[in-house]
């Protein structure tokens, strides 16, 4: 089985985090979610999760993906935190999945992991230094990167996960399950 880290900030984007935990474990993936600052995350509309361990206290051998949801502040607070940048290059060194969505592949820039192209939240393209945005574009996967453009696409990118981490036919399968 697979095993996803999920880092949730102060600030993080609800639909974005809430879709992709559901989503992946729909998939029987194991998702473990680590707070910033503490275990009780507050999101920018107001909703709460308590996440599973702190962030300090993860190891990137004990994972085979990591995804940012995105948001702000939370994508600022995630692209500032240690802890996730040093997670995402050891993750890249390995070879290993990294998603982001909305704004959080501005973490994935400043970690120095983007590949040839990204996509992310409109606009928010300035905010990054990589160049190789493609804007019509809702999800992308570029080597072991997978980006997407916002919560409208959440669910989109989370069975992109699925796929690349169990196969076309489970994501299909969650798919139907979902009814899209």
């Amino acid at each position: 089985m697979s095993k996803v880290l999920v880092p949730i900030a102060s600030g993080f984007e609800e639909i974005e985090a809430i879709t992709i935990i559901d989503v992946l474990r729909r998939a029987k993936i194991e998702v473990v979610t680590a707070g910033l600052d503490k275990r009780s995350v507050l999101g920018v509309h107001g909703v709460e999760i308590k996440t599973d361990v702190h962030i300090d206290d993860v190891k990137s051998d004990d994972f085979d993906m990591i995804v940012l949801p995105g948001g702000m502040p939370g994508s600022s607070n995630l692209a500032e935190n240690s802890s996730v940048l040093k997670l995402l290059g050891q993750m890249n060194e390995s070879k290993k999945y990294i998603g982001a969505i909305c704004a959080a592949p501005m973490a994935l820039d400043r970690a120095g992991v983007l590949k040839n192209s990204f996509t992310c939240y409109p606009s928010f393209e300035t905010n990054i230094k990589h160049t190789g945005y493609i804007g019509s574009e809702d999800v992308i996967c570029d080597e072991n990167i997978i980006t997407s453009r916002g919560p409208g696409t959440a669910i989109k990118f989370s069975l992109m996960i699925v796929e690349k981490l169990c196969g076309k036919e489970l994501s299909n399968s969650v798919k139907a399950q979902l009814l899209l």
